[in-house]
């Protein structure tokens, strides 16, 4: 969806932890397709996403776990408006 709507140049950074869904071939295949620089947290580096991770646990505890969305294009809408 990101690449969908923001439409990236090649030289894109994409930086994650080493997540199994960041790793899968897949994934990575459409990464390289557009030309992004594929960016991993360092084994046991938990302090290098802080701020990535603090932010997520704001949204689901401010957001997303106080609510009941009735369908995606809710959740979309309510979650786009906290960002």
């Amino acid at each position: 969806m990101a690449l969908e709507c923001r439409c990236p140049v090649a030289g894109l950074i994409h930086h994650s932890d080493r997540g199994v869904q960041y790793a899968n071939t897949e994934y990575v295949a459409r990464l390289e397709e557009i030309g992004a620089r594929i960016s991993m947290a360092a084994v046991g580096n938990p302090y290098e996403n802080a701020k990535a991770e603090s932010f997520f646990r704001t949204l689901k505890m401010e957001e997303v776990y106080l609510k009941d969305y009735k369908d995606f294009e809710e959740a979309e809408g309510n979650i786009s408006q906290f960002i």
